[in-house]
Order: structure tokens, then sequence, then C-alpha cells
């Protein structure tokens, strides 16, 4: 039972590592050619010669959603933690189940995936640019979430 729920917390901490990374990092989309051109939820950066111009990406509504619903999905995430570590030390019975927790980290889930999505269709393929690692983490941290979501939902406390 316990190399569960250290494997169940190692991987919640891991999807909760992947949100924060590609929330944060400018690595959504990146330059194929090594022209230096990496764009984010925030910003859009490039070199111009030896220097690097970094510029607000646009106030679109599509765009700002995505930083909602990955913003979201941290803070559903950091709850079902904080609400999973309550629940196995101090509120919790014996034989009851993690349903709150896992409540959360499905919401978690459902915003990662959605703010994803969103990104995915409405910033369609372009020659030149590849997707980066930040949004290969959103993705990542999208069957993280859903599956501790899912084992927090089926585990009982011991």
């Amino acid at each position: 039972m316990k190399a569960l729920l250290i494997g169940i917390v190692v991987l919640h901490v891991t999807a909760l590592i992947f949100l924060f990374i590609s929330t944060i990092d400018n690595s959504w989309r990146q330059n194929d050619g090594g022209l230096g051109l990496g764009t984010d939820l925030w910003k859009s950066c490039g070199k111009i010669g030896s220097k690097w111009t970094c510029v607000d990406t646009k106030d679109s509504s599509w765009i700002q959603a995505v930083q909602a619903f990955m913003i979201l999905s941290i803070i559903f995430c950091i709850i079902s933690l904080v609400v999973f570590l309550a629940q196995l030390f101090f509120f919790l019975e014996h034989g009851a189940m993690f349903h709150i927790t896992g409540a959360f980290q499905l919401l978690a889930c459902v915003c990662v995936v959605v703010a994803a999505s969103m990104y995915t269709a409405k910033f369609p393929p372009v020659t030149g640019l590849k997707w980066g690692y930040s949004f290969i983490l959103a993705w990542c941290a999208f069957p993280l979430t859903l599956i501790t979501g899912i084992l927090y939902f089926i585990m009982k406390k011991k």
C-alpha cells in the first residue's frame, strides 16, 4: 500500500511539474531552422541579429482562454494534492475513498486538455515552426492527471 501511495504522489507531483513548466516556459512553438524564434502563452521571442527581442502575445480571446485554462489546471492540481495529503493524514476514515481528490484532479485534467486542444486548433502547423517542449509537456500532463484522477476515485484508505 505504501508503494502505491508513493507512486501516486510521484505521478501527481510529476504532472504538477509538467504543468508549471509548460505554463511558464517560452517553448510552445519553436523555429525549425535555428533562427531563434520561440512562442509561448505569454510572449513571442526572436533573435534579430545578435539581440533577443520579446513582445507580448496578441490579446486575442483564445490565447487568454488557453492561459486561463492552464492556470486553472495548476490550481486544481495543487488543490488536489493538498486535499489528498490532508485526507490521507488527518481527515479521512479507514475504508473511505478519495473522491474529492479525484474530482479536483479530473478538473485539472479537463482544463489542461481544453487548453492544449485549443492551442493546437488555433495555432495551425506552419512551415518552419515545430511544437516546443512546453507544448509537449502540456500534452504529457493530460494522461498523468487523468490516470491519477482515476486512481484517486478507485483507491480506498487502509
